[in-house]
């Protein structure tokens, strides 16, 4: 069993990492098509904001991660399933350049495991689902709104500015709004995999209580709720650091064949248009995620806020064919993983690991 729990936290690491090549699209995409830094100090600048955000979040996506499905009814042959699942979604989607989301693909990937031990749809958080799966629609529409507005506040206020020293001031300010996203980007993404290795080892823990076995004190992973209702989640220090790690590192590795789909398929972007969305886009991650606790993507959030700088200009500036087909890929990505998960399941099971 120990082996199992180890196997799934490596996976999850492995995860991680793809997790941050995959999504390195959406922090850079803008800052690299606006030629405000070159591709690799891009990927430096966002795997550095991406690992601070490690002292700055709670681990409210964590917690509703951790709780996607009712723990007490599944195993680790469950969890490492739906890893399993979204490693492979995400290197299909990444391959084809297609920005899903990892958020999606986990959630549906630990979802469609689950209930395929069970044979139930009961065991599924059904509220988690719902709102992770709302807000495939929902956070594109925010970031689109919150960016149209911001574009036309700024040239509104830019009107009389003089173009060259404008330019440069956005240049600027666009390592800023880059870093912002990249915060909200490891604050939101890291969480994930730090709800699924927790979940992980509360199954573990509890085989061992049933085995009666000693609990080991690097596994002590706590689910309270307190006078208001409010759930929390209390993990070791290790599983966060090595988690927003992973993701920095990641982050590193590029995810080149995205930042062009990002950076340049949706529309042409600027430098002031690149700080309006990315900035659109860290308001959407900081306000959803830590004010909700849903897992938003940042695939997903970035997307939408490029359509809106975009629509400022004119609607035909967008290209709504890509954008569409984006829609199409963010609309399958949870039921696809969840398939994949159970026939992953299914397999395990039948290998007997």
């Amino acid at each position: 069993m120990l082996t199992l729990l180890i196997t799934i936290i490596v996976l999850a690491i492995v995860f991680d990492l793809i997790n941050g090549f995959h999504d390195a699209a959406n922090s850079i995409a803008t800052v690299v098509s606006t030629k405000v830094l070159r591709p690799f100090q891009a990927v430096v600048w966002a795997a550095f904001f991406n690992f601070m955000a490690f002292l700055i979040f709670d681990l409210k996506v964590a917690n509703t991660v951790a709780k996607t499905v009712d723990n007490g009814s599944i195993n680790l042959q469950v969890i490492l399933a739906g890893l399993v699942a979204a490693i492979i979604w995400n290197l299909l989607t990444w391959w084809f350049g297609i920005p899903s989301s990892s958020s999606h693909t986990l959630i549906g990937g630990f979802a469609g495991a689950a209930v395929a031990h069970t044979g139930s749809f009961s065991v599924v958080n059904q509220e988690v689902i719902l709102k992770t799966a709302g807000f495939i629609f929902i956070a594109p529409f925010i970031g689109m709104f919150i960016s149209y507005i911001l574009s036309v506040a700024i040239l509104w206020i830019c009107k009389n500015a003089n173009p060259h020293r404008a330019a440069r001031w956005f240049k600027r300010l666009q390592l800023l709004s880059s870093a912002a996203f990249s915060l909200g980007h490891g604050g939101s993404d890291s969480q994930k995999v730090v709800g699924i290795i927790s979940a992980a080892m509360i199954v573990f823990v509890a085989w061992l209580q049933a085995n009666g076995q000693a609990v080991p004190e690097w596994t002590h992973v706590q689910q309270t709720t307190d006078a208001m209702g409010h759930h929390h989640l209390s993990v070791p220090n290790w599983i966060p650091i090595l988690c927003y790690s992973a993701i920095a590192l990641g982050t590193l590795m590029g995810g080149w064949r995205i930042v062009k789909t990002m950076g340049s398929k949706i529309t042409k972007v600027t430098p002031l248009e690149g700080v309006a969305a990315e900035t659109a886009g860290a308001i959407t991650l900081f306000g959803v995620s830590q004010g909700l606790g849903v897992p938003v993507s940042t695939t997903h959030t970035i997307a939408g806020a490029i359509m809106g700088v975009g629509m400022t200009k004119r609607l035909s500036a967008v290209r709504w064919g890509v954008a569409t087909n984006l829609l199409i890929a963010w609309i399958i990505t949870i039921p696809v993983s969840m398939i994949i998960a159970a026939v992953v399941y299914w397999i395990v099971n039948f290998l007997g690991v």
